[in-house]
């Protein structure tokens, strides 16, 4: 519900109050548990300290317009040939319910200067104390370059202290939980690699240092934008906290002409009173109802790449896709190497056309004999890449990003395509249409990304610092169209594991791929960092006999392996071709099982019991949406001296309800298993459990 009164503005959600004002900025009042808003206006008042701060209001601005004012980071900052500050006049505002879900304020205002127009949107989930805030800047004049472009800036009550907890990592170790506690200054996470990036993610969660699982406030966010992005974090001197997020500045900038709008990437801000356990749920099920495409189960998968690599052909892709179809995967992936001269990653990527070599017959062989087994056929592609050695790069020098007069760096033996080309975005729509068409039973696309983004430019135009951009929203202009064009098809994105991970490509991703580290245990320290922010219905996790880091990977029981794995969307990577009957048979036990269980486990609540950070046990908890069933997945990584587990106490129970172990006849009330737990049963090196509980 959002109310105003005089000039203040009350955005009331589930558990929340977001209160602003608007006096000679758009003033936050006050972020956090309800309360009654229309109270503060009787603190409402101007403040300063000296000549050097004037107003202190302006460190809550809600969105900073450049003009030299104020000193903190700025959300818009233009450049027109003779003026460069924004004298920004309040117009309008409008309050409106868009549907039984969604209410929405907006803000509008007119540069005194100029013909530049900016509106401010909060969209407003209540049932999920979520607001999405975005911007819009319309130009009705003389072009004007856009220098900083951020889409919302957000202030939390002031703490004893502020401590920041994110995502940072890199190449197979991503989505590792780091804290920053916050001194005067600012503090920034980032990315400038032309996608997410997997070094940081464009999320973060703040609170004051006591908050854990169960309890605590906890005031969070996420941007959702798969290209250079910026979150800044400023303490101030008076202990003001300003949390500015959006488009980086790195290398940007916009020409907006006459009658024309850009809009900002949304960030999406979020309260929890109960800790960061609340915050995840609350998330979990905002992105599942409001961000997902799709409302559907995630199939069990099995991915050819560790088998075979590039040596992709017909008679191989047959005998493992029907041991797939024996052990009840239920959807069948090749991955690179069947097109074009690809038989390593020197040569071929750009020439989508099936190797005739590897495929005689064409796909079409393939796919039928996969759905003739009972499975579903899917695909890797690579669109937004092109090797040197390629009959595309040879046909089109120009449609990589290069710098005019120089030789643009290669990673991966690949350049990256200048998608924002209307050629070239034409190619990638054209080759993926032909692609889908004539296989009308491909139901599942794998879209990687191995290279950063270099050499981003035209050849030294005016227009390239708008490229980063253009690359963006080109590449959500191909996924749009492509799922307007094949609904049934399931789409993953990857990017040499999670460097693509953001609430912009999830609007059109069905699932993500969140390392490419398999290894069972590592896993369960990405997925913990993952889970902070993501829902486990988009998170794909396989088990596999490979690892990229781990030499002991062979040590990791099959059902270890499984078990890790079976917290998200279940896929097999392994090698099924050298695995034993009795080894498959294990495998059909445990795939049969998770179809049994993956709709709680991809749509319920979660709930972290144990953390790997800090313990030997490690233990998640996830309940259906209907409270009628619990699984839990709890891991033990050593075992020394002896050393029991203590009881596992559930949470998220209700504490009347009988409950129901599987395997057990004794009912246990929930208040029981909450106060009390259940043993565990762990005792060796990487062991692991699997409990059901059903409520009676």
């Amino acid at each position: 519900m959002i109310t105003k009164q005089n000039n203040l503005f009350n955005i009331e959600t589930k558990n929340s109050s977001y209160v602003i004002h608007y006096s000679n900025c758009l003033q936050n009042l006050y972020w956090g548990e309800k309360i009654h808003g229309e109270d503060l206006t009787y603190f409402v008042k101007e403040r300063g300290h000296s000549s050097f701060d004037p107003n202190l209001n302006l460190e809550r601005d809600e969105y900073s317009f450049w003009n030299g004012y104020s000193l903190l980071e700025s959300c818009l900052k233009i450049n027109y040939p003779e003026i460069r500050k924004l004298d920004m006049i309040f117009l309008e505002h409008s309050i409106e319910t868009v549907n039984k879900d969604l209410d929405r304020l907006t803000f509008r205002f007119k540069n005194s200067y100029s013909e530049l127009y900016v509106t401010l949107i909060y969209d407003v989930y209540a049932e999920y104390d979520i607001i999405c805030r975005h911007a819009e800047i319309r130009n009705e004049g003389e072009d004007v370059i856009l220098e900083n472009l951020k889409s919302a800036s957000v202030s939390v009550p002031k703490l004893e202290r502020y401590r920041v907890r994110y995502l940072t990592g890199k190449w197979a170790a991503e989505s590792q939980i780091k804290d920053q506690y916050l001194t005067t200054g600012a503090f920034t996470i980032q990315s400038r690699s032309g996608n997410t990036g997997p070094h940081y993610n464009p999320s973060f969660a703040l609170d004051d240092g006591t908050a854990d699982e169960t309890k605590g406030d906890v005031w969070f966010g996420l941007l959702g934008y798969s290209n250079n992005w910026q979150i800044t974090f400023e303490k101030t001197i008076y202990n003001n906290v300003k949390i500015t997020g959006g488009i980086s500045n790195f290398d940007f900038s916009y020409t907006l002409k006459k009658g024309e709008t850009i809009g900002t990437p949304v960030m999406t801000f979020g309260y929890s009173s109960g800790g960061y356990g609340e915050m995840s749920r609350k998330l979990h099920a905002f992105e599942v109802d409001h961000i997902f495409p799709k409302h559907k189960l995630g199939r069990v998968l099995y991915n050819s790449w560790e088998a075979t690599e590039f040596d992709v052909h017909v008679e191989s892709q047959k005998e493992l896709a029907k041991k797939a179809a024996q052990i009840g995967v239920e959807l069948f992936v090749i991955d690179d190497g069947w097109f074009g001269e690809r038989h390593n990653d020197r040569a071929g990527l750009g020439d989508w056309y099936v190797n005739k070599e590897k495929f005689p017959n064409g796909l079409s062989e393939l796919i039928d004999y996969v759905k003739q087994l009972g499975m579903d056929f899917g695909i890797w592609v690579e669109p937004e890449a092109v090797n040197p050695d390629s009959d595309l790069y040879r046909a089109h020098p120009d449609w990589i990003y290069r710098f005019k007069n120089q030789e643009p760096v290669q990673v991966r033996n690949q350049y990256t395509l200048n998608i924002s080309k209307k050629e070239v975005k034409e190619f990638i729509l054209a080759f993926m249409t032909d692609l889908l068409s004539k296989h009308k039973d491909i139901t599942f696309i794998k879209w990687d990304m191995n290279k950063p983004l270099t050499d981003v430019s035209m050849g030294n135009t005016a227009q390239d610092k708008e490229l980063w951009y253009k690359h963006a929203q080109a590449l959500y202009e191909i996924w749009g169209t492509l799922r307007k064009k094949f609904p049934y098809v399931d789409f993953e994105v990857c990017s040499g594991g999670g460097a693509r991970i953001d609430l912009g490509i999830l609007r059109y991703a069905d699932q993500c791929w969140p390392s490419d580290n398999t290894d069972a245990y590592e896993r369960l320290f990405i997925q913990e960092g993952f889970s902070y922010f993501y829902a486990p219905r988009i998170m794909t996790a396989w088990v596999t006999d490979a690892s990229s880091n781990n030499p002991k990977k062979y040590e990791r029981p099959y059902s270890y392996r499984f078990h890790s794995s079976m917290m998200g969307v279940l896929g097999i990577g392994a090698d099924i071709s050298k695995l034993s009957d009795e080894v498959l048979k294990e495998f059909k036990k445990y795939i049969s099982l998770y179809k049994e269980i993956r709709e709680t486990v991809q749509y319920g609540k979660q709930y972290r019991l144990s953390s790997v950070r800090e313990s030997p046990l490690h233990a998640v908890e996830y309940i259906s949406r209907d409270d009628s069933e619990v699984v839990v997945f709890a891991f033990r990584q050593g075992y020394q001296f002896g050393k029991n587990m203590p009881n596992l106490k559930l949470r998220g129970l209700d504490p009347d309800a009988l409950y129901q172990c599987e395997g057990e006849d004794k009912l246990l009330h929930g208040s029981t298993l909450m106060k009390v737990g259940v043993e565990t049963g762990l005792w060796g090196d990487f062991d692991s459990r699997f409990l059901r509980i059903k409520r009676r």
